[in-house]
């Protein structure tokens, strides 16, 4: 989008270039984005909108980190190449920020990642190129809690659903989790917290995570949700081994599995 795309200027900016506190009911937005001619681009354009005001910018993810922080926004527009992983760093902001909403802008998308990014909690994606009225439009409509894909985006996400809805209902494999592994799916479907599974088996909620982990990746599923769908339908928890009330095994050392600390779920 050129800078020159819409007329003015936004008159409320202070002289760090961040904005004065916006009137209630005015969506807030943050920009994030490498390029400068793109973060005047989007300001003049949502200058002309009275319901959106754009109070502050980052051209870095450091930046971005401390900006919905200091500055409370409803949206944030943030250039996926900020940091070579794109999906990480949306993570890490709505970590910071979880009541934000985050547009992605990037240039190009495959299948694998929009459905990574919708999954992550990402509401919208666009391209650079998006004219402004469709760019305000997207602001608007993902403040008001929609998502916003082109047709492409949206078939993806359709065959995504597709494809773990066949795989929630396929048949039921055999032999594929261990006892400790069921053990711990049992206590998931119970609605057990990851400490508090790890305190009762005796080891330590990393483990919990990494055993987790590869129970996600042997059944197919891609969080707690699905994988007590899962347990349903295939009646996976029949069988499961019953852990003695007030009973603690014994303490599963962390290098008996692979380390995986990136695991969140």
């Amino acid at each position: 989008m050129a800078a020159d795309s819409a007329n003015g200027t936004n008159g409320h900016a202070n002289g760090n270039g961040q904005s004065s506190p916006a009137p209630e009911g005015t969506i807030r937005l943050i920009v994030a984005d490498s390029q400068a001619i793109f973060r005047v681009g989007v300001r003049k354009v949502f200058a002309m909108e009275d319901d959106v005001r754009m109070v502050a910018q980052a051209e870095t993810l450091d930046e971005a980190l401390m900006t919905v922080v200091k500055y409370p926004a409803d949206v944030l527009l943030v250039e996926s190449r900020l940091v070579p992983n794109p999906a990480e760093g949306v993570s890490m902001l709505l970590k910071a920020a979880p009541d934000m909403k985050v547009i992605v802008i990037t240039e190009s998308l495959e299948e694998s990642q929009t459905v990574d990014y919708l999954r992550r909690g990402v509401k919208g994606i666009i391209t650079p190129s998006i004219a402004p009225e469709l760019l305000v439009r997207c602001v608007k409509k993902v403040a008001q809690g929609e998502t916003w894909l082109d047709n492409q985006g949206v078939n993806w996400v359709i065959e995504a659903y597709r494809t773990q809805t066949a795989a929630l209902f396929s048949p039921k494999p055999k032999n594929r989790l261990t006892e400790k592994e069921l053990l711990i799916v049992s206590c998931v479907a119970q609605g057990m917290k990851n400490k508090d599974i790890a305190r009762e088996i005796g080891t330590t909620e990393q483990v919990i995570k990494n055993y987790l982990r590869r129970v996600y990746d042997k059944l197919g599923v891609s969080d707690r949700l699905e994988l007590a769908l899962y347990c349903v339908h295939h009646r996976l928890l029949e069988t499961a081994p019953k852990m003695p009330a007030g009973s603690e095994g014994p303490e599963q050392k962390a290098d008996d599995i692979p380390d995986i600390s990136t695991v969140t779920h």
